[in-house]
């Protein structure tokens, strides 16, 4: 019985050295990814999240990695940032929901309903809305699913141990940023159509009646509007927004193979 253990502990430290080296990205990921990262999760969700998700990664992954006498720093380092390279660019659609909130917020009556509830950082009752509309809708649609096939995508675009150059980390990002600013602003352009004839139309009243206080018969309805706007339009909205994020899990980058 001795022996058979000593045939498997050698197998158990390589297990364990994979293990730990695919939890270092994923742990990454999972921190700052959007559902799982988010402060209101607590630190040890978070971590039994990474480990299910290293758990599921590991076998795919296990002839990727060297072995753990041919192992040293330089393998461990890169995967962290790694790790948090991906989880941000997963962000960024989170940031994109927040973008089409405050848009639309600004464009209308709403920006300061709810505005910085429950200890989060300021935004609009509409970006607190999306996002939470958004978080739903992307677990009904197996978020978890999207994820670990992100993880196993990174894989594919930066393998074990290689270091992101910094201009690919620069020119990403920035492709990311502008991705992120155009899919807010696409679907906060209901708002802003809406936003646009309210203001003509409030311009020719006050044109012909003068007289007439036309900002007290704006004000309530703009707010019904936009109220009644973000109901009708919302499904749309989240649909844009989730097949976005869906595309860009499936071909994450375009051209970065």
């Amino acid at each position: 019985m001795i022996e058979d253990l000593a045939r498997l502990l050698p197998l158990a430290q390589d297990w364990l050295w994979q293990g730990f080296v695919v939890f270092l990205r994923v742990g990454a990921m999972v921190s700052i990814a959007p559902g799982f990262g988010e402060r209101y999760v607590p630190a040890r969700v978070k971590f039994a999240i990474a480990a299910a998700f290293t758990l599921i990664v590991v076998p795919a992954m296990s002839e990727q990695i060297p072995r753990i006498e041919n192992a040293s720093i330089a393998v461990l380092a890169p995967e962290v940032l790694s790790g948090l390279f991906f989880g941000l660019t997963l962000r960024f659609f989170v940031f994109a929901l927040q973008v089409a909130g405050s848009i639309s917020a600004q464009s209308t009556s709403l920006a300061q309903i709810f505005g910085g509830s429950a200890g989060a950082d300021p935004q609009a009752a509409l970006g607190h809305i999306l996002v939470a509309a958004g978080f739903a809708l992307a677990a009904l649609m197996g978020l978890h699913v999207l994820f670990a096939a992100f993880i196993l995508q990174s894989y594919d675009m930066v393998p074990v141990g290689v270091l992101i150059s910094a201009e690919t980390t620069v020119s990403l990002g920035v492709a990311e940023v502008g991705h992120m600013f155009s899919l807010g602003f696409r679907m906060a352009a209901p708002f802003l159509i809406a936003s646009l004839i309210y203001n003509v139309t409030l311009g020719v009243i006050n044109r012909a009646m003068p007289q007439l206080m036309v900002s007290f018969v704006g004000a309530p309805a703009i707010t019904a509007g936009s109220i009644l706007l973000l109901f009708l339009s919302a499904p749309l909205m989240l649909s844009i927004w989730y097949e976005a994020m869906q595309g860009f899990v499936i071909a994450p980058f375009g051209s970065f193979r």
